[in-house]
């Protein structure tokens, strides 16, 4: 599948160009953003193909808003504290190619690094959907949003 995450754990930053604090959704850990999708890797592959069903239908659309209410995604958020509502705003696609993998090497601090020969570079594309409020900007991912969703639809 050309959508596969690796198993070892998928790493992706998110860089911002923002400087307050983000809202509901995002991993807060590490000074850059840098937030790991750590599923099991069925799970995650799982989430890769429904992400990319998703995205391939919300290209097609003739009409995205309806798109984005018909799949469930929320218009409103609450903010930090619920204080207030953030809003959707933007609906951004970034597409990346996997290049190679890099995974902690048994033992050392160095990284264990393969880069990929030609044929196994792989495209993924992913969105994000980016909530604003006056003082508050959010971004939720959307394979965090689908996971919440198959989470409430399997329970």
């Amino acid at each position: 599948m050309p959508h596969d995450h690796p198993h070892h754990g998928d790493h992706h930053h998110h860089h911002h160009d923002h400087d307050h604090p983000h809202g509901a959704g995002h991993n807060h850990a590490h000074p850059d953003h840098l937030h790991s999708h750590m599923h099991n890797g069925d799970d995650a592959a799982d989430l890769q193909v429904l992400a990319t069903q998703f995205i391939d239908g919300f290209v097609q659309a003739a009409d995205k808003t309806s798109y984005l209410k018909l799949a469930g995604v929320p218009f409103e958020r609450p903010g930090r504290g619920g204080a207030k509502a953030l809003k959707l705003v933007d609906v951004s696609l970034q597409t990346e190619w996997q290049v190679g993998t890099a995974s902690p090497s048994f033992g050392s601090r160095e990284l264990s690094y393969l880069p990929f020969p030609g044929a196994m570079v792989r495209e993924r594309t992913n969105m994000s959907l980016i909530y604003v409020s006056m003082d508050e900007k959010s971004v939720l991912d959307l394979r965090d949003f689908l996971a919440q969703r198959k989470a409430e639809i399997e329970r």
